[in-house]
């Protein structure tokens, strides 16, 4: 599974690594521009993510207008809502505000506050589809 962590921090960027071993490998941005761009490249090289996570609070452009960007990207591609990457947003922030703009104006499929344990993500990953490559058949 292609995978992208957008995250400005090193230590979190680390960890979502480290958690994420079970799924494959996991390309790294560390500003929302920088996933912008990677999304961007991923659709150029005919290999597009399958699962983004995004911090919300970045530099340059933060995760809620990365995501907005990302979702105007697959619209213009004609990609269908059933089709869109997966992406779950990730914030210290258990802030409804932040919640309601990602789901509601940006079209996140999640929405994980930090920090994130190895139970929550298998969880979350679980319930949208992604067993680690050990339990796939």
């Amino acid at each position: 599974m292609r995978m992208l962590i957008a995250e400005d921090d090193f230590a979190s960027r680390r960890m979502m690594l480290k958690l994420l071993e079970p799924w494959g490998q996991a390309d790294l941005a560390v500003d929302g521009q920088e996933a912008i761009d990677a999304f961007e490249l991923a659709w150029v090289e005919r290999s597009p993510y399958e699962l983004i996570f995004m911090d919300i609070m970045m530099p340059k452009v933060d995760g809620q207008e990365a995501l907005k960007a990302i979702r105007k990207s697959e619209s213009e591609r004609g990609v269908p809502p059933s089709r869109e990457v997966r992406v779950i947003m990730t914030s210290v922030l258990e802030d409804p505000r932040n919640v309601l703009e990602a789901f509601g104006k940006g079209g996140a499929t999640a929405y994980l506050v930090k920090p994130i344990s190895r139970d929550k993500l298998e969880a979350e990953l679980g319930r949208l589809g992604f067993p680690p490559a050990s339990k796939r058949g």
